[in-house]
């Protein structure tokens, strides 16, 4: 596989898949000024390293920021034996968790702790230790960070570029309470196994017929407000493909299994339908991030299908300066169950 946009798989790519219990923290609107301590440069040293930086950046959320930064910094090396807490890189990593911390993947049950954590991440390192990251569009709302990245691995020869979004949860030491990682864990596989891999949930989505008008590359600021929660939480839940393409006619649509943004409503509707015709969503609202460009909306809870019942799912939308409407999300329980996961994870592993 090369360098490429193939979906949302993140960090701990051999971890345990989990999920977690919902912090619903404050929504706040886009606000004028908002954004006043990033116009003044706060948090320089992670400002340096990431594309973009929005939003209400306390001291706790630029704590957070620069450990997250410093894990990705740290040379790979060799990688950690299991159980090793002491390695550098699962050391620098479980700096960043409160000792009581939660991280959530879609899946199974969060794991909790540092000991399980660090476990997870050691392991995950073993599989792939050339794993290193950048930041991307970051936007800090006070105790809520979205951090979002670009990741790169090699697996078996192959070299897999993905993005993320590590949605946290801060105490005031800037150390995370509650994490939650968003990204398409089935990437992993397609090219690196791929008479295993399940066939990709979007395969021959595309668009069809004239983008619609304002879907250019670069388009108009695409602005989601708080009050719309209610009514989006209702259609994601609803499956109702309308509600959730209205309101945003014109945005540029990526997600998982997408090489190129859809610019019509024919592709989008597609891409929306072909999601909802897999899964039933039974979601709650979770974190809202504003910045004065970018707002990232997350959405959490369950989804049933062919795969299982009730199993913990989530999304992350993110609207951005540029006419873009982005999700986030894992396809792998949607298309494998838990059985076949973990036998595709032993193969990747062997």
């Amino acid at each position: 596989m090369g360098t490429g946009r193939r979906g949302l798989v993140g960090i701990a790519v051999a971890a345990a898949v989990v999920a977690g219990a919902a912090i619903a923290g404050p929504a706040a609107e886009a606000r004028p000024g908002g954004d006043a301590a990033a116009a003044q440069g706060a948090c320089p040293a992670a400002r340096a390293e990431v594309d973009r930086l929005e939003g209400r950046i306390t001291p706790n959320a630029c704590a957070f920021m620069e450990r997250q930064i410093a894990f990705g910094a740290i040379p790979t090396g060799t990688p950690p034996v299991p159980g090793d807490l002491t390695h550098p890189r699962v050391s620098a990593y479980l700096d960043i968790f409160d000792p009581d911390a939660t991280l959530w993947e879609a899946g199974s049950e969060p794991q909790r702790g540092r000991a399980v954590i660090g476990g997870s991440i050691a392991t995950s390192l073993r599989l792939a230790p050339s794993l290193t990251y950048r930041g991307t569009n970051v936007v800090a709302d006070g105790s809520t960070v979205m951090f979002g990245q670009w990741n790169e691995v090699t697996l078996r020869g192959r070299t897999v570029a993905y993005p993320q979004i590590a949605r946290n949860v801060l105490g005031d030491d800037g150390r995370t309470l509650q994490a939650r990682r968003y990204y398409d864990r089935a990437v992993l596989f397609q090219d690196t196994l791929p008479d295993d891999a399940p066939a990709p949930l979007f395969a021959g989505v595309a668009d069809s017929g004239r983008p619609e008008r304002g879907a250019a590359e670069h388009g108009a600021p695409v602005r989601f407000h708080v009050g719309e929660i209610p009514g989006r939480l209702a259609a994601w839940n609803a499956g109702d493909t309308d509600a959730l393409l209205d309101r945003f006619a014109g945005a540029r649509l990526m997600g998982p299994g997408l090489d190129a943004p859809l610019t019509t409503d024919a592709g989008k509707r597609a891409y929306l339908d072909r999601l909802f015709a897999t899964g039933r969503l039974q979601l709650k609202a979770g974190q809202v991030a504003v910045g004065t460009t970018t707002t990232y909306v997350e959405w959490h809870g369950t989804v049933s299908g062919d795969q299982g019942t009730d199993i913990p799912f989530g999304i992350v939308e993110r609207f951005g300066p540029d006419g873009e409407w982005e999700l986030y999300f894992d396809t792998l329980p949607l298309v494998a169950d838990q059985k076949r996961i973990r036998s595709l994870f032993m193969k990747l592993a062997s």
